[in-house]
């Protein structure tokens, strides 16, 4: 083994990942420091004499790694599974290594039918007119879940999951990926994004953020879906064209959304903004429609999720430190 690793961790919560990293570390002869603020201009100079940089999506955009890259940090290991908030092509020309973490499946594809479920069953509408007792049943009726046909955009992991899970619930299932799974075969169809708009009447998301699915679900997908259709997003907000997604509402055309996701929740989701005047005026009309969930970006969160990220996060560093072999490890650094 090589020197022993210094991780700075920005964004950290002490009441859930600490004990984890306090677990992990010496575990493999590092140490870590923290902060639980997200990195800024006035932060930046804490991960000074440190050899890795760790944090979950924020802005590591080229200015912020060249900084970092200025006080010696040489690894850039994300608390999560995307990574699209760092800029890989900087990174990779100052010969810093990245690394992601992974989790199981489970957990965001068991979230995102629980997002179904209450979508079809109105549950929200039903504990709001409950909590000032309203126990009328007028505006309340649903929909079975297996009487209806769900699209699952993206067959991955969680996917994969998702369909896997949702074939015991007796509905019908279509699936589009670039990609087909063959062991999905007998549980969900593959067909082509129209058909899947123009049949299911719910969507749930399953992809990654790249440049070719930026606001995939945009004004037009939304016109060629059902009148009605229940959208469930527990993937990335850019997936959606969210001003196309309120006028869809506002039409009718979307009956329900439960979004944990959403366009500019950086510096929103994972802060504690009581009182604050929030500068999000989608988040603002979203909130007002009684048929939309907002999800604050908890599909992940569970006591073994949390657990896994501190482990995979301290084992990324660790292996890119030593040259280790690592599925997670994005780029490899060259110094």
């Amino acid at each position: 083994m090589g020197k022993a690793m210094k991780i700075f961790c920005y964004c950290l919560r002490d009441f859930d990942e600490t004990e984890f990293f306090d677990e992990f570390c010496p575990e493999y002869g590092g140490t870590y420091a923290y902060t639980a603020e997200y990195p800024s201009q006035g932060n930046l100079e804490l991960a000074e004499g440190y050899d890795a940089v760790s944090a979950t999506p924020c802005d590591l955009s080229a200015p912020v790694l060249e900084r970092f890259h200025e006080l010696g940090v040489r690894y850039i290991a994300t608390r999560s599974i995307g990574y699209d908030h760092i800029d890989l092509k900087r990174a990779k020309e100052l010969g810093m290594g990245v690394c992601h973490v992974s989790y199981a499946p489970e957990t965001v594809a068991d979230y995102a039918i629980m997002l179904i479920l209450m979508c079809c069953r109105n549950i929200c509408h039903i504990l709001d007119r409950a909590a000032v007792q309203d126990f009328t049943l007028k505006g309340k009726i649903g929909r079975d879940l297996c009487d209806c046909t769900v699209g699952v955009i993206g067959t991955g992991q969680i996917g994969s999951t998702v369909i896997r899970h949702l074939s015991s619930f007796g509905c019908r299932i279509l699936a589009y990926d670039l990609y087909p799974r063959e062991e999905l075969s007998g549980m969900a169809e593959y067909v082509t994004l129209e058909e899947l708009y123009a049949q299911a009447d719910i969507i749930t998301l399953h992809t990654p953020a790249t440049a070719q699915n930026y606001h995939l679900l945009n004004r037009e997908a939304f016109g060629r879906m059902k009148q009605g259709v229940i959208l469930v997003n527990t993937a990335r907000g850019s997936l959606i064209d969210t001003g196309a997604l309120i006028d869809a509402l506002e039409q009718g055309r979307i009956g329900h959304a439960a979004l944990d996701v959403l366009e500019q929740e950086d510096g929103l989701y994972y802060a504690n903004r009581m009182g604050d005047v929030i500068v999000n005026r989608d988040m603002a009309v979203l909130r007002a429609f009684p048929n939309v969930i907002l999800s604050p970006h908890t599909a992940f969160y569970t006591r073994k999720v949390v657990r896994d990220m501190a482990y995979k996060t301290v084992r990324g560093v660790h292996d890119m430190m030593e040259g280790n072999e690592n599925p997670l490890v994005i780029l490899r650094p060259y110094l």
